[in-house]
């Protein structure tokens, strides 16, 4: 039995997306295609969002229908709701969720899981003790490209691996609820991690403000009570941030994110004495191989073994594999082996210390947990 035979087979899964803004309307985007998924209802403050959502998206022809309303709350409540979809400003993430899970629904959030990781931890538990399935939607993790990437580095096809880089730079969307640290960040930080099969121990961070000097990080109670009483709070928020990682393997990675950059670069690459992979978005082929090594004779070192591949990987799209992902771990009642919503809590314990760190004019920290 296929797939989509197995769906069809399967009482449907109601889920109500919130927030309609441009993640928002890809989630919905996708949760309509599902087999096996009823939108039950669309929720945003905004009536012209609402609107934009039913018009562009036919809404208003399907059937059973779909409801769009402005209260968040009146949407949780609705009958055959099973799940939900959080695409809000990340400081409404905890509060959302912990809604949700409260009324025994399962819960698909946009990174980050929240602002604090004390938060997730607390909501993680709410989960497991509510027997729901709590995913965040780290992207990436789902993308083809990155999986690929993760079994040659597994393989050994790099050799001994030595340090990484990323590039993720843009001219907007700016946000006003987070830096771009965590705005940006978190993806290339969740690659680095999936493909070593570790986690930081240390990280460094520096950041410059230019657009909104006058703003702090948008909060929640537990967030804000450990953010002051961990870190002195840089006024404004970074548009532009470099970060250091250090690994227990001594691998080091460097990344660079900006939200205020023209020269749109999507590009991260882990380097070993055997080869080196590129996962670049902007390039016609987003994953390369390239073997390559230095031999001493006479006392000088050369070049040897050098050959660029290109490694074939599908095009699906990695936002529709993490909406499957999703509604696979509620219709098989199992939890994420993949993005959990405990390895949202770990990325956020990393963003915690690099914003630490940040703070401190780029001291190097440890990552607690």
């Amino acid at each position: 039995m296929s797939k989509v035979d197995a769906a069809q087979d399967s009482p449907s899964v109601g889920i109500v997306i919130l927030g309609l803004g441009r993640w928002g309307m890809h989630l919905l985007r996708n949760f309509l295609a599902l087999p096996g998924v009823r939108v039950v209802a669309i929720a945003d403050p905004s009536t012209t969002r609402l609107q934009t959502a039913v018009t562009q998206l036919g809404l208003a022809h399907r059937t059973p229908a779909v409801l769009a309303l402005t209260d968040w709350a009146a949407a949780l409540a609705l009958d055959g709701v099973d799940a939900v979809a959080i695409a809000t400003p990340a400081s409404t993430h905890a509060a959302l969720l912990r809604t949700a899970l409260n009324r025994g629904l399962h819960g698909f959030v946009e990174k980050p899981l929240t602002l604090c990781a004390a938060e997730g931890r607390e909501l993680c538990q709410l989960a497991a003790e509510q027997g729901r399935r709590l995913v965040v939607d780290h992207t990436y993790l789902f993308h083809p490209a990155v999986q690929a990437g993760r079994s040659l580095v597994q393989q050994g096809q790099l050799g001994q691996l030595r340090y990484g880089s990323s590039s993720r730079t843009h001219l907007g969307p700016v946000r006003s609820d987070v830096d771009v640290l965590w705005d940006l960040a978190t993806h290339d930080i969740a690659i680095f991690n999936h493909w070593l099969g570790e986690r930081p121990v240390q990280v460094q961070a520096w950041g410059t403000v230019w657009l909104q000097p006058a703003l702090t990080p948008q909060l929640g109670a537990i967030a804000q009570e450990t953010h002051q009483a961990k870190t002195a709070v840089q006024a404004g928020l970074s548009d532009l941030v470099w970060a250091r990682l250090f690994y227990p393997s001594r691998f080091q990675a460097m990344l660079q994110v900006c939200w205020l950059n023209p020269d749109r670069q999507r590009r991260l690459s882990v380097v070993g004495d055997r080869a080196s992979l590129i996962f670049d978005e902007m390039a016609t082929d987003l994953l390369m191989l390239q073997t390559g090594a230095l031999v001493l004779r006479d006392g000088q070192f050369f070049p040897t073994t050098q050959e660029r591949r290109a490694i074939a990987v599908s095009r699906e799209e990695p936002l529709r594999r993490a909406c499957e992902h999703f509604v696979d771990c509620v219709r098989g009642d199992r939890p994420s082996g993949l993005s959990s919503g405990e390895v949202g809590v770990g990325l956020i314990t990393i963003l915690e210390a690099l914003s630490r760190s940040m703070n401190q004019q780029g001291v190097i920290v440890p990552v607690t947990d």
